[in-house]
């Protein structure tokens, strides 16, 4: 992590934990503000070959996209993952079209050429069934850990069936993870602060903040999924992976690397290839 990285997070875990002293709700409600907040936000520095441009509105903002060799009976969308952006998975876009798909490939709000600051899951799974749509039907997807939550999300209340591919690579399987996850990074062990940013999140959505788990929006989706997870993956636990696996889904079948991590797992060779035969 780069030096600036280092000071930047030291001085938010300072504030936070300053404020919790205060007021535990502001600390959460500060917490859960940069749990939404992109650290990055990547944008494409050219223009992708033989892509046509895409952009909708999505809650007032300008979501932007791509799409290659349309029309085509077959299309398949490719989700990102948190702090990512659509460019990132370019690589997969010609062979996918050789394989006779309609590629579409959008950035998130408030990542990428995508217009907004901050975005959660509930906000992410209805710009997939914007896509869907406004460029649909769609019948196969590829998508990157925040991307698989939100994939999930949606696809509990989009029409599917057997015939429907979904690759999940290194999903946010559980969104209690995520959390626990951004909290330890902040230095926050006052439970009272996570216990504020539950009930905000329920606030916020009418739900609470387990049911926001790919564990067990599959239990609703009846699509062919390749889930792809590494050992050594360090933002979304294997763990949490396995307690899927262990649920024994007859539509899903499971591909566990070792050495990827949660980034490297999508450019490997021997990954991309099973991803293509998959699909």
């Amino acid at each position: 992590m780069k030096l600036i990285q280092k000071a930047g997070i030291t001085y938010i875990q300072t504030k936070i934990n300053l404020i919790a002293f205060v007021s535990k709700r502001k600390a959460a409600e500060n917490a859960f503000q940069l749990f939404c907040t992109p650290l990055l936000k990547s944008k494409r520095t050219a223009e992708p070959d033989n892509a046509e441009q895409l952009k909708f509105t999505l809650n007032n903002l300008t979501v932007k996209g791509h799409r290659w060799n349309h029309p085509q009976q077959k299309k398949i969308l490719i989700l990102h993952g948190f702090s990512s952006a659509a460019h990132k998975f370019d690589r997969y876009v010609n062979p996918l079209v050789k394989k006779g798909y309609e590629v579409l490939s959008f950035d998130a709000p408030a990542h990428g050429d995508s217009e907004g600051t901050t975005t959660n899951a509930v906000e992410y799974s209805a710009m997939i069934a914007k896509v869907i749509e406004l460029y649909g039907p769609v019948n196969s997807f590829i998508a990157h850990s925040f991307g698989g939550i939100a994939l999930s999300l949606a696809m509990e209340n989009l029409p599917h069936d057997a015939n429907t591919k979904i690759v999940l690579i290194a999903p946010a399987t559980e969104t209690t993870s995520a959390i626990d996850g951004a909290l330890g990074m902040l230095k926050i062990k006052d439970t009272a602060v996570r216990k504020e940013m539950d009930k905000l999140i329920f606030e916020m959505s009418g739900k609470k903040t387990e049911w926001f788990s790919v564990r067990r929006a599959v239990k609703n989706i009846t699509a062919q999924i390749l889930w792809l997870h590494d050992e050594d993956d360090d933002i979304t636990p294997l763990c949490d992976a396995l307690k899927v696996k262990e649920d024994n889904h007859n539509n899903i079948n499971f591909v566990i690397t070792k050495g990827l991590g949660h980034r490297k797992i999508y450019h490997d060779a021997a990954v991309k290839k099973a991803i293509e035969n998959f699909l």
